[in-house]
């Protein structure tokens, strides 16, 4: 059977145009996929390509695991590209293990690049052992800073176990040994002996304070009393420098600190597994159209993420439920 020269000519054109798509669709995934490596890179702060002010975000609540946040502030001291660095702060604070940490990461970065703090919202108590950090903070006039004091809590449930009629024995080495218990009244011996630790940790804070933001006796007393004050109140108590945006931190670092101007902020963040699972979808969708080697690697570009837990004495400012 024959087939006249028009069919041939129909079929060549289909061909053509099959292959066109074809190939523009693989270069349209291609571009996708390089579209959202970057994206994420650059959210990341690996992609950095140009001179800029790198933006650390510290939200939340501050527990005690910092590895990641350690991790993040040697990268960022170590970028040729990094200009300065804007610590923005919005948080109540935490374990004050976790704040202790976070404050001497960001005292080492300060040895490598110009640090600024801008209090975003909230810097109290483990926030503000944080902001206290950087040699300058900026808060707005509405943000929170202080609750310059210590917290050991811990639940009292002897009277339910009463009720339910459960009693826990115990055997051991000493009277103070794990206390205090929840399964019983706190004895006076042990009341102050977890006093002396929250006065002891209570004293430390207050010496950071004290030495970072230059406060005498009487200024230091007055700004210690556990409670918050906004940016307005923290402007005359020496608990903040000035009040303003991230633009006003940005400026300070340009003018006393010689930051070259008008440099993109970009925000630098930890390594995680969610950060990279774009990158995993596309690596998936790469390997189904058979680019394994590109698949895996951008695989090996994703992170695994780290658990962190809540523990310990606490710097966590409480806002009152009455």
């Amino acid at each position: 059977m024959s087939i006249d020269p028009e069919t041939i000519a129909d079929r060549r054109r289909l061909r053509r145009k099959l292959s066109f798509w074809r190939i523009a669709g693989f270069a349209g995934l291609i571009a996708a996929v390089a579209a959202v490596g970057y994206a994420a890179a650059d959210r990341m702060g690996y992609g950095a390509v140009q001179q800029q002010i790198a933006r650390i975000s510290i939200d939340g609540l501050i527990t005690g695991n910092q590895q990641r946040m350690a991790d993040l502030m040697e990268r960022v001291g170590d970028s040729s590209l990094v200009s300065g660095v804007v610590i923005s702060i919005n948080s109540p604070g935490g374990t004050t293990t976790g704040s202790e940490e976070l404050y001497r990461n960001i005292r080492r970065l300060s040895e490598k690049k110009p640090v600024v703090t801008f209090v975003d919202g909230t810097a109290a108590s483990g926030g503000y052992i944080t902001a206290i950090a950087s040699d300058y903070i900026v808060a707005r006039e509405t943000s929170l800073v202080g609750s310059i004091g210590v917290l050991f809590q811990y639940p009292d449930l002897s009277g339910l176990m009463n009720t339910v009629g459960v009693r826990v024995e115990e055997v051991k080495s000493s009277p103070l040994k794990a206390e205090p218990s929840p399964f019983k009244p706190t004895s006076p011996e042990a009341r102050a002996a977890l006093q002396q630790v929250v006065g002891d940790t209570y004293e430390w804070f207050k010496n950071l304070v004290r030495e970072r933001r230059r406060l005498s006796e009487s200024e230091l007393a007055a700004a210690s009393t556990g409670q918050v004050f906004n940016g307005r109140q923290g402007v005359p108590m020496k608990l903040v420098d000035r009040l303003g945006s991230e633009r006003d931190a940005v400026a300070w670092l340009e003018t006393e600190k010689g930051v070259p101007r008008n440099l993109p902020v970009r925000d630098w963040k930890p390594r995680s597994g969610r950060d990279f699972s774009i990158l995993a979808t596309a690596a998936t969708t790469v390997d189904l159209l058979g680019f394994e080697r590109v698949a895996q690697a951008l695989r090996r570009a994703d992170t695994h993420v780290e658990a962190a837990q809540l523990d310990g004495l606490l710097a966590v400012w409480h806002p009152s439920e009455k």
